[in-house]
């Protein structure tokens, strides 16, 4: 082994971007804030899963910790529950004894989770930085400025705004406030017939926010509309690169926004793989580009996914199109089924900023909570809170 020395140490300084990236510096200027007080144990640190384990044993029934089915594996295995974003805020609200509520997962899911639960809980985030770029495609003032060339152009009050469950609750609010209602992947169709049936019949349009793809999916692929019955409204230009006579033609009004993570799938990875792997069941998410979701076998959301492969005979073939922890974590599940579970690109892909949340920072998270020190708390505004919870409201009421 070649053992390479040097006499003096490196100079090397983290970049203010680098540490952004860590969470452990701040941006005055971001919708989010991203400074993580105080000092994190060292991802190296060998007592790192039985710090958390005595700090969780210490807090008992005073903290409950909620895992997305993206997080790390050594996160999960502190996880009293695990699931998507709405399930999750939903077990949180079902347990008003637990002082703490630990959301492994992103700031969306952190809010809804507040929105849902009692005041006297504290919804914690492990890490601040651990953002959603789908939500943060849609800002509350960005939203507002396309209401108002909605306003502009006639048909605002033919327009229905419908909101993926992964966006902020400034969004949530927004949709509240305009006669809206909330979806997941689950229940997207249900919630736009919903919206179809709210004006006059063949008048009202929708406005779907934030993922383009979740909304064109659903429009084209489950309730047989057009893809010329969509536009895109982008707001990054002006009027949303729309005109007039382009909205008012318009039934499906998408947001330009997508999921950095399910947008990478292309139709060249569906194709590579059916060469790959012969008698390969290709199965997706509908966050995934128009194009990819047509050439798939079995599309759904994650919970979709994890049924359809519990369900699946031994020996079959899947490649899954979605989050990379998730996908290998159903692999190892499913090995001794022999059933064959393969990520559907071949480039790896984690989500970035659900993988901000690690073990130092729930580790630093139980200790100081434990210490009596509540950090990272999430709290969303009471305006806010009762117009989102009114959107959530009416998808919970949804046929």
């Amino acid at each position: 082994m070649r053992v390479v020395t040097t006499a003096q140490p490196l100079d090397v300084q983290p970049t203010p971007l680098a540490l952004l990236l860590l969470g452990r510096e701040a941006d005055p200027k971001s919708e989010r804030g991203v400074e993580c007080p105080g000092d994190l144990p060292t991802p190296s640190d060998p007592d790192l899963v039985e710090r958390a384990r005595a700090a969780k044993a210490e807090l008992g029934d005073k903290v409950f910790v909620l895992g997305h089915h993206y997080q790390r594996d050594e996160v999960i295995e502190f996880a009293d529950v695990t699931g998507d974003s709405f399930k999750l805020a939903r077990d949180a609200a079902a347990r008003p004894d637990a002082e703490y509520i630990v959301f492994c997962g992103v700031h969306f899911m952190a809010e809804s989770a507040d929105i849902l639960t009692g005041d006297d809980q504290q919804v914690i985030l492990p890490d601040l930085a651990a953002g959603c770029s789908m939500a943060d495609m849609a800002t509350a003032e960005q939203v507002a400025e396309c209401w108002d060339v909605l306003t502009e152009a006639g048909i605002a009050e033919q327009v229905v705004p419908v909101s993926y469950m992964n966006s902020s609750a400034d969004i949530k609010a927004f949709t509240g406030k305009h006669g809206g209602t909330i979806c997941t992947s689950s229940n997207a169709k249900r919630a736009l017939d919903w919206a179809f049936e709210q004006g006059e019949a063949g008048s009202t349009k929708v406005l779907f926010l934030p993922d383009q793809h979740l909304g064109r999916n659903t429009a084209v692929r489950d309730m047989g509309l057009s893809l010329d019955d969509c536009v895109v409204y982008n707001p990054h230009k002006p009027n949303g690169g729309l005109t007039a006579e382009e909205l008012r033609a318009a039934k499906m009004i998408l947001w330009r926004g997508h999921c950095s993570v399910h947008g990478r799938f292309s139709l060249e990875s569906v194709e590579d793989v059916r060469k790959r792997i012969p008698d390969v069941n290709v199965l997706v998410h509908p966050e995934c580009k128009h194009e990819v979701v047509a050439a798939a076998d079995y599309v759904g959301s994650t919970e979709y996914i994890i049924k359809a492969l519990e369900a699946a005979p031994r020996g079959s073939k899947w490649a899954i199109g979605t989050e990379l922890n998730l996908v290998r974590r159903l692999a190892n599940r499913f090995a001794e089924e022999d059933k064959e579970i393969v990520f559907l690109d071949k480039t790896v892909c984690f989500c970035s900023t659900m993988n901000r949340i690690d073990l130092p920072h729930l580790v630093w998270t139980l200790e100081s909570l434990a210490a009596g020190k509540v950090v990272n708390r999430i709290e969303v505004d009471k305006e806010t809170e009762s117009f989102a919870k009114l959107a959530l409201e009416r998808m919970l009421a949804l046929p």
